[in-house]
């Protein structure tokens, strides 16, 4: 439950970017590649989640079916607002996110046993959370070069770590290689945790150093 609610605020972390897109009428610089990622992951971990690849971890199912109708509509937000190049490249994304999911459901249903078949798609969520998690190293680059947390909203970044925390807890004690970080199966929650740290760690370092007189139109992920 409290990773549910935490991946929740996760997900509606970015309201007030699309907010300002739609005031805007523009995607300005931002872009909607962290969102292309985190459908995928949601949509992949969903799948993980449901009763007939991994029994008894039905909340992994629900928190990530949540999270992909919110990043399905981010997406579709941006790719309104967005000029044509861009439009153009997130729809053919969108596409392929969803053919790519299609394939992944179909293979692992058709040719997979269900052990295999955990395996596959347990494996599958970890690179995908791993992609979804290392998207917020472009900002630690970005508050390091500019000594400012502008561009690294609070709120995502606790949201980041108090989820990938409480999911790394709920793994260990469901004794699901996959969510926690036990063994080899360490990485995605980890990354998580980590990258959440550094970015509170950032936030601390930063905060008392920022000047809102000199604010600059944020350029990426938000």
């Amino acid at each position: 439950l409290a990773g549910n609610l935490c991946a929740f605020v996760l997900f509606v972390s970015p309201i007030p970017t699309f907010r300002r897109i739609i005031r805007n009428q523009s995607t300005e610089q931002f872009s909607g590649l962290p969102y292309i990622y985190s459908l995928l992951n949601c949509l992949i971990c969903l799948w993980y989640g449901m009763p007939f690849i991994s029994p008894n971890i039905i909340l992994v199912a629900t928190v990530n079916s949540i999270g992909a109708v919110f990043q399905f509509i981010y997406i579709a937000i941006f790719i309104a607002y967005a000029d044509k190049s861009k439009k153009l490249k997130m729809s053919v994304l969108l596409v392929l996110v969803f053919a790519l999911f299609a394939g992944i459901a179909f293979v692992s249903l058709r040719f997979l046993d269900s052990h295999t078949r955990q395996l596959f798609i347990g494996y599958l969520s970890v690179f995908s959370l791993i992609s979804m998690f290392a998207s917020p190293l472009f900002i630690i680059n970005l508050v390091v070069k500019t000594r400012s947390v502008e561009y690294m909203p609070f709120f995502l970044s606790l949201a980041t770590f108090l989820m990938s925390l409480s999911f790394f807890a709920y793994g260990m004690l469901k004794g699901d290689g996959f969510i926690s970080a036990s063994l080899l199966m360490q990485v995605p929650n980890g990354i998580g945790t980590i990258l959440g740290v550094v970015q509170l760690a950032l936030y601390y370092h930063y905060s008392s150093k920022y000047d809102d007189s000199s604010r600059e139109p944020l350029l990426a992920y938000a």
